[in-house]
Formats: C-alpha cells, sequence, structure tokens
C-alpha cells in the first residue's frame, strides 16, 4: 500500500531517504522531507508491507508530468520488485500525466517505465 507522507512518518521517512546514495548527513535528509512537507508540487509516498515500511517514493507535479526525485528502498527488499512496484502505483494514481526521471532516478526508471513513458 502506497501512503501519502505525514508528519508522524518524518524518521521513518528519513531512515528510507538515507539508503539513497549520497544522502547521509541528517542535515540535509530533513531538508529534503521538509521540502516535500511545505511545498504541494513535492509529494512524498511510502510503501508498506505488513506492518513495514519498505519503500519510499517522491515526486514533483507539473501540469502534464511528474518528475521522480527520490526513490528508495529498504536494503532487505532489493531484487524483489518493490521499486518498479511504486512506479507502477504512481502511474496508476496519475494516469494522464508523463513520468519524467532526473540525474539519480534515470537509469532505474529507464528499466521499468514503457518507452513513449521514456525517461528524461
Amino acid at each position: 500500500m502506497l501512503l501519502r507522507y505525514k508528519k508522524a512518518y518524518e524518521k521513518i521517512a528519513m531512515g528510507l531517504l538515507s539508503y539513497m546514495p549520497g544522502e547521509k548527513a541528517v542535515k540535509k535528509l530533513q531538508e529534503m522531507v521538509h521540502q516535500y512537507e511545505n511545498d504541494e508540487d513535492w509529494q512524498l509516498y511510502l510503501l508498506k508491507k505488513g506492518e513495514d515500511f519498505i519503500g519510499l517514493v517522491g515526486i514533483t507535479l507539473d501540469e502534464d508530468s511528474y518528475t521522480v526525485m527520490h526513490l528508495s528502498v529498504n536494503p532487505s527488499f532489493r531484487g524483489e520488485g518493490v521499486g518498479s512496484e511504486m512506479i507502477l502505483i504512481l502511474n496508476e494514481l496519475f494516469p494522464d500525466l508523463v513520468c519524467k526521471s532526473n540525474e539519480y532516478t534515470q537509469s532505474f526508471l529507464s528499466k521499468c517505465l514503457p518507452k513513449e513513458n521514456d525517461a528524461e
């Protein structure tokens, strides 16, 4: 189940974000989470399986697209299709928007997006 971020998930979100390469400093993680809290065009989602939060995906919304800014999966669940599952759910949530990537998410998205929805 993909859940929209709320303040109660702050520490969980920071923990999941810390699994991303280069995102280890607490101050940087707090700044990222606060960006998602304070800007309505930045949306953060956490993937929950059973009682555990195992993944996180953050997007920015534009008029005709959304950009995957952050994508992280708990290392214990990597290789099980969790990242792809989150992208598929986003495509269902925003069926009329084109999914785009940034420099950090491009490699992953190019593997799981259909060619007509190719990451930029």
